[in-house]
């Protein structure tokens, strides 16, 4: 069994035909999903997926790029976290790339999510986009580390360096690829991806956004994170099975409330 770690099914792109899309994933051997939040005003949409359905799980979180949104804090987080669906805390983190100006509120909303994660043991899902220095030294400031008392968690949609990538994993984080691992111009992240161990990789969609290669250029869904596997096996040199197996088992280890 196949696991996208990361994708936004309460995106109208994808909610509107659902059964093609569950369906496809039952037809690519993708057994579980995880559908992530990126405000609170919509993460009823998200939870109510997960509700519904066995095979899909739930975050809570307020993406670093959503300004005009209700600003969470923690004990909305910690509240809202309590469902047995949820499983992880996030996407939270950092982008500089697409905001400029005083982003001080983007690191306190950050903060905060750390210390939602830290109160509720659920991990962390990680955005970071040119602000990967901010987003390490934050982890380590705030407790996200596993070896501060913190849940850990993932580095979702990978793009940065092999020194960050190691940064994040000597805190207790899993390093999560997208399709972007199957882009021609994607060689530092490819170079990443074959650097690292094995146990500390997840694989993603990010759907409804870059799909991989042979599908790129089309709205992604969960069911082509086996494009993403399939790359990543052929990188590593190594069976489809065991990538299969052991990124499966990493989700797993990660995210514990899940089932």
């Amino acid at each position: 069994m196949l696991i996208d770690s990361h994708c936004h099914l309460d995106f109208p792109e994808l909610s509107e035909r659902l059964p093609e899309i569950l369906a496809t994933m039952e037809a690519n051997h993708v057994g579980r999903a995880l559908c992530v939040a990126v405000d609170l005003p919509d993460f009823p949409r998200v939870l109510a997926l997960a509700s519904e359905y066995p095979q899909l799980y739930a975050s809570v979180g307020v993406h670093p790029d959503y300004v005009d949104t209700p600003e969470p804090t923690v004990e909305q987080l910690v509240c809202l976290a309590h469902h047995p669906k949820v499983i992880a805390i996030g996407e939270t983190g950092l982008d500089y790339f697409r905001l400029t100006g005083d982003l001080e509120w983007q690191r306190e909303r950050f903060r905060r999510h750390i210390a939602a994660s830290r109160i509720t043991r659920l991990p962390l899902i990680i955005h970071t986009r040119a602000s990967s220095d901010d987003t390490i030294r934050i982890m380590r400031e705030s407790g996200a580390g596993t070896a501060d008392g913190g849940a850990g968690g993932v580095m979702h949609c990978f793009t940065e360096t092999l020194e960050v990538a190691m940064a994040a994993v000597e805190l207790g984080f899993y390093i999560s690829f997208s399709g972007i691992l199957t882009f021609k111009s994607a060689r530092q992240i490819q170079e990443v991806a074959r650097a690292l161990p094995l146990e500390r990789i997840l694989i993603e969609t990010d759907s409804p956004y870059l799909a991989p290669v042979p599908m790129r250029g089309k709205t992604n869904e969960p069911g082509w994170v086996k494009h993403v596997a399939e790359y990543l096996a052929d990188l590593k040199q190594i069976p489809l099975a065991q990538v299969e197996q052991q990124t499966t088992e990493n989700f797993f280890r990660l995210f514990q409330r899940a089932a």
